[in-house]
């Protein structure tokens, strides 16, 4: 083989083990800095109220529901018109709660999305029109007012005794119902300091944040100042807007956490690609017992003194199942543990009891979130 022969399949050979070497590298998430972090201060506040739905077809609060009627009574006495609460009745009336989310930065005038539910026994909200209710934030204080027509995304219909419905007609939305009487001010001017806070805590994350914050506005601007918290120092007559836009906009390396969320109530069952698992030999089976109870009615001889009685029979039934064996070797992943699930039919039970098994045995580098 001559030397330049020799030279390039050298060379060759160097290449194939730096793929093999870059393969096995985790590779880099990067994400947008606003999509896994907010600025400290600026957020949401809640807002809730308590008011009325008319219109309905007959399918509003009952009269053992009394404070609709005293609420209707109450409205009408504010328009002038005295009624007794004993003549009302609220077949077309419901009593519903009102909630909303108070965006940063808003102003009088505006527009906010309304959730509509009935705080009584109405059976639907369709076709109800949603009077005019104050919404309050946590200091009590009024901050939007809340009108409109419902917007329901299913529908509950009865005749002669037979119900059909679809999700769930007792909730409802308003889109852009409600209307900010009073904003949540925020000035950012002349601001010495700013904080990002991540959504989720990591060192890692944080410190490489602030590192890519740094190399992209070419100053030292950012602090980790812990696993949450990016302190930013501010240069005065700076405009803000315009920093956190730029912040905002840079993609960094994000590091989240390997993580499994199990679901109890409904079998749900959500594993992170980033879950690491180490070998091991899962055995699984299974003991069921059932235990039935039958009543049956003995009768007595003909032309005897005996008594018709009734008579439980009980049985019970163990069926205890066949052991299935899974084995994950070195490198096994989660698509690996899955399939290897299914093969031996396991249920949304059973995977959920193998996982906590694993993660107690150190087979499954993850955390465990329970819903």
């Amino acid at each position: 083989m001559s030397f330049s022969a020799m030279r390039h399949t050298a060379a060759a050979i160097f290449l194939i083990g730096a793929l093999s070497h870059a393969s096995d590298l985790p590779q880099q998430h990067l994400a947008r800095i606003k999509d896994i972090a907010s600025v400290e201060g600026i957020r949401e506040n809640q807002l809730v109220g308590y008011g009325i739905v008319v219109g309905l077809q007959g399918t509003g609060d009952s009269q053992q529901t009394s404070f609709p009627v005293q609420t209707l009574a109450a409205t009408l006495l504010r328009m002038g018109v005295s009624v007794p609460a004993s003549s009302i009745r609220v077949q077309n009336l419901a009593a519903v709660f009102v909630s909303a989310s108070l965006p940063p930065f808003s102003r009088p005038g505006t527009r906010i999305d309304l959730t509509v539910s009935s705080a009584g026994d109405a059976k639907s909200l369709e076709g109800g029109l949603l009077l005019m209710t104050p919404l309050y934030g946590a200091d009590g204080r009024i901050y939007a007012q809340a009108q409109g027509p419902l917007v329901l995304g299913g529908y509950s219909v009865t005749a002669n005794g037979n119900t059909k419905q679809t999700n769930h007609p007792t909730t409802a939305r308003v889109p852009l119902g409600g209307s900010v009487e009073r904003g949540v001010p925020l000035d950012l001017t002349n601001r010495q300091s700013l904080s990002l806070l991540m959504h989720e805590a990591d060192f890692r994350s944080a410190e490489a944040m602030a590192d890519a914050i740094n190399t992209t506005l070419h100053r030292t601007v950012a602090h980790a100042a812990d696993s949450r918290r990016i302190d930013l120092t501010l240069v005065p007559g700076e405009d803000v807007p315009s920093l956190l836009a730029r912040v905002e906009a840079i993609e960094v390396p994000f590091y989240p956490r390997s993580k499994v969320v199990v679901n109890e109530r409904t079998g749900t069952v959500v594993i992170g690609g980033n879950v690491v698992l180490q070998p091991a030999s899962i055995l699984h089976g299974g003991l069921a017992v059932n235990i039935i109870s039958e009543n049956q009615v003995s009768q007595p001889g003909p032309f005897s003194n005996g008594t018709t009685q009734v008579v439980q029979q009980t049985r019970i039934d163990a069926k205890d199942k066949p052991v299935n064996r899974i084995d994950l070797q070195q490198g096994s992943t989660v698509d690996d543990l899955v399939r290897s699930l299914q093969m031996i039919g396991a249920t949304a039970r059973d995977v959920i009891s193998i996982l906590q098994a694993m993660k107690s045995a150190g087979a499954m580098e993850a955390e465990i979130e329970v819903l």
